[in-house]
């Protein structure tokens, strides 16, 4: 008998950006966060990106459907940042971002980064939560990134 999508394990892997189900995710999460913030304040890097030799993407799949995804964008020596995280909102409250965080530091550690930084908007608290809980501190704005009051940057050291 099969388990039904709620119960069946999450798999998370290095996947390309450009496929698909993945481009249907992220068009998802576009829609998301066009929805919450204005343009200026959405630092989304698209699929070309995500391509890019210095990026590691995942992809969490339940089954054989896309659930979530995170990018690894390799920076300065020692240094990352998370783009892209997401889980779909039918898969959420099942720890699928917690593991996708998880995978993304270990991807981390393995390119010998130190520090990892991110950006997200004010009006997620669940991924507000997900970060503080997972050791994120806040910062100020990094790399090309400005103030903004509808942002909040984190980091941490996993190295």
């Amino acid at each position: 008998m099969m388990g039904d999508a709620a119960t069946e394990a999450v798999v998370i892997a290095a996947e390309t950006a450009d496929q698909p189900e993945v481009r249907a995710l992220l068009r998802h999460s576009d829609a998301y966060l066009a929805g919450l913030y204005p343009a200026e304040s959405n630092h989304l890097v698209d699929v070309g990106a995500l391509c890019a030799p210095s990026v590691r993407f995942l992809v969490a799949r339940r089954g054989a459907g896309v659930v979530g995804c995170g990018a690894l964008v390799l920076g300065a020596p020692g240094e990352a940042e998370i783009k892209r995280m997401f889980v779909v909102p039918q898969a959420r409250g099942h720890r699928i971002g917690r593991q996708i965080l998880a995978a993304l530091e270990e991807v981390a550690l393995a390119e010998d980064v130190r520090v990892v930084r991110l950006e997200t908007g004010v009006r997620q608290p669940e991924a507000l939560a997900l970060y503080r809980s997972s050791g994120f501190v806040e910062r100020g704005p990094f790399a090309s990134y400005r103030p903004d009051p509808l942002s909040t940057f984190f980091e941490k050291w996993v190295g």
